[in-house]
């Protein structure tokens, strides 16, 4: 059996990634893929938590479900924006993007 240990500092290096990826990159696509890295980080301690604390509940299972699909339909939201601006600003930089509006 895989110690919790392990699953914490594979979800801690994960976040880790994908905050340096939402932060120091100026790329919106490359700033979903960090979010996302972070979500997932979240999932993998919910569940490593749920394995080994309560391992008859179901309760970490339901809430990486409810982490899956919010994430979904951030990146949806998301990336429309994206498509958005890079059709009409031709290109996704968000260094670049200073104005919003209808």
């Amino acid at each position: 059996m895989v110690p919790l240990e392990f699953y914490l500092g594979l979800g801690a290096a994960l976040f880790a990634l994908g905050l340096f990826g939402a932060l120091a990159r100026p790329n919106a696509v490359r700033i979903l893929m960090g979010i996302e890295l972070m979500l997932n980080a979240a999932n993998i301690n919910l569940l490593a938590f749920n394995r080994y604390l309560h391992p008859q509940d179901l309760a970490g299972q339901v809430l990486a479900v409810f982490v899956i699909t919010v994430a979904a339909a951030e990146v949806a939201v998301g990336l429309a924006i994206i498509f958005l601006l890079a059709r009409r600003r031709h290109g996704i930089d968000v260094d670049r993007i200073t104005l919003l509006r209808g």
